[in-house]
């Protein structure tokens, strides 16, 4: 049998060592968190999109509307024309989906 006096003993953990500790793992937690649910909407948004193309045209046009009222509302006259330009190559690119 092995002495209780040879077995090496764990070093003594503070406990503002162990509140930070709490801290950390709670902030990872917390990320991991995060993370799992940005992950659930992707797929969601995945899945929305292949059962139903038209929904990412429709999704896109409501983009580029929103954009224009902003452009308009804020006075950006160069933001309106940039925003017809990539309207054209977004619409193309989701209707050959």
């Amino acid at each position: 049998m092995a002495d209780s006096s040879t077995r090496s003993e764990l070093p003594r953990i503070s406990d503002d060592d162990m509140l930070a500790m709490n801290k950390e793992l709670e902030r990872m937690i917390e990320d991991v968190e995060s993370m799992s649910a940005h992950l659930t909407w992707m797929a969601y948004d995945m899945v929305a999109l292949r059962t139903s193309p038209e929904l990412g045209v429709s999704m896109q046009k409501l983009k580029e509307a929103y954009l224009k009222c902003r452009a308009a509302v804020c006075g950006d006259p160069d933001q309106e024309s940039q925003i017809d330009k990539s309207a054209v190559t977004a619409v193309t690119t989701l209707s050959q989906m």
